[in-house]
């Protein structure tokens, strides 16, 4: 009692407090934190599943394959990198990589600075604007192969409608699908027109995205119609950039409708891309292994292709 008191009286005396024991948490909040971490994977579990089936367990599948003699029907014979071998010494096999350089180097930047200046002009007040926009969004709603026949019959060289224009204006025709030399570039034509809306209309929401004080305060300051895009609209649309030049290299490594209906290939192997490679070596001359070896060879060129885009665009962010 009165070692109690003096303690109370003398503030130079401390005591202790009692440790306390650690918290430790109920029942439920130990369940809410393990339901919070598996419930993202329970979402989306169904989307990885898929994923696996058709993605991942193919594209093992091919790289067995590519190791492998495989006829159309028929087990296979392992030759180990016998196909990779054939195919680096094949000369239509560097020509239908030529021809994707070439598709991809015409298609890509083609259709993103089309796309670009099509979202700079309708992302003004303009009489039907929303009409336009639509018709030029039009031929990403309809399938590859109708554009291709609309295609093929525009430029047909007997009664398509662009040689008629030619002729109308006094210039000679061109045989746009059956000369090697023209063929590619109608090719090309075809796609950027298909793929043209898709670019604008991702600009376009780029554009919308920008604050309008930005532009504004720059216009005040005495900034014309050109530095106000090349020095602020411009580098704002650095990430959609980015965006739409991976998602264009890899549709163009991907497409095939296009050209397999307009062209086939030729005349020739003028427009035999790798994608039409790999499918004339399976279906049309039955060597499903040395098919397989250009598809592992197409996913990693594109894989390359895309952390070497990934990497520069970190460098520039960071130089910027």
């Amino acid at each position: 009692m009165t070692s109690a008191i003096s303690r109370e009286r003398d503030p130079s005396i401390r005591v202790e407090p009692h440790a306390r024991r650690p918290h430790r948490a109920s029942a439920g909040a130990r369940r809410s934190r393990r339901v919070a971490r598996v419930a993202p994977w329970a979402f989306i579990s169904p989307s990885l599943v898929l994923f696996a089936l058709f993605a991942f367990a193919p594209l093992g599948a091919a790289v067995v394959l590519s190791f492998q003699d495989v006829q159309v029907f028929g087990g296979g014979t392992w030759v180990g990198l016998q196909n990779y071998e054939t195919m680096l010494t094949s000369g239509l096999f560097w020509t239908s990589v030529w021809n994707t350089v070439v598709f991809t180097l015409g298609t890509v930047p083609t259709s993103a600075a089309l796309g670009l200046l099509l979202a700079v002009m309708l992302n003004r007040r303009l009489p039907g604007r929303g009409i336009i926009r639509s018709l030029y969004f039009l031929p990403m709603v309809v399938s590859g192969v109708a554009v291709s026949l609309v295609m093929v019959w525009m430029f047909n060289s007997d009664n398509g409608i662009v040689d008629a224009f030619l002729q109308a204006v006094g210039l000679p025709r061109v045989d746009w699908l059956s000369s090697p030399s023209w063929a590619m570039v109608t090719v090309i034509l075809a796609v950027v027109w298909g793929r043209i809306g898709f670019r604008m209309v991702t600009y376009l929401a780029a554009l919308q995205g920008i604050n309008p004080a930005l532009l504004e305060a720059a216009q005040i300051d005495g900034a014309g119609a050109w530095a106000r895009f090349s020095r602020i609209t411009w580098p704002l649309l650095n990430p959609t950039t980015y965006l739409l030049i991976v998602l264009n290299i890899v549709f163009s490594l991907q497409a095939f409708d296009v050209i397999y209906v307009m062209t086939g290939g030729g005349p020739g192997f003028s427009t035999t891309v790798l994608i039409q490679y790999i499918f004339r070596s399976a279906f049309t001359d039955g060597k499903m292994g040395y098919a397989s070896a250009v598809g592992v060879f197409l996913v990693a060129a594109l894989l390359a292709l895309t952390v070497l885009r990934s990497r520069l665009s970190r460098r520039t962010e960071d130089l910027t």
